[in-house]
């Protein structure tokens, strides 16, 4: 019972850190210090993608699920959850790509921004 409630959580804490790549620039906005924890997320996830690799979280929730009795999946985190809510064809090689580009293109966006507003203004105190 617990192992499930473990992955269940795992996932929330999955999807919070997925969430923090694609966007976690714009709470850099917010707080300048965001960006030493933004940018190592960044590259880490865009390398998961880059790579193919499976995030070690996905493999711990799998290893929670068939404790607690349940079946594990193949896969990534993204294939498993995002994807299927995001495309209606399986994640495959060039969708990892095209998803490492776009957390890359969307970042780069948004700290572009974020530069020029604090060119504007200097950093409070």
């Amino acid at each position: 019972m617990w192992q499930r409630l473990l992955a269940d959580a795992l996932v929330l804490a999955h999807g919070a850190f997925v969430a923090f790549v694609a966007l976690g620039a714009l709470a850099v906005l917010w707080r300048r210090w965001v960006l030493w924890l933004h940018l190592p997320a960044l590259a880490w996830g865009i390398l998961i993608e880059l790579r193919g690799w499976i995030c070690p979280l996905t493999r711990l929730e799998n290893a929670f699920r068939r404790s607690a009795g349940e079946a594990g999946y193949e896969g990534g985190f993204v294939e498993h959850y995002v994807v299927p809510v995001l495309y209606p064809a399986a994640l495959d090689r060039e969708l990892q790509l095209n998803l490492a580009l776009a957390a890359a293109a969307v970042n780069l966006v948004i700290y572009a921004f974020v530069a020029a507003r604090w060119r504007r203004r200097p950093a409070a105190g």
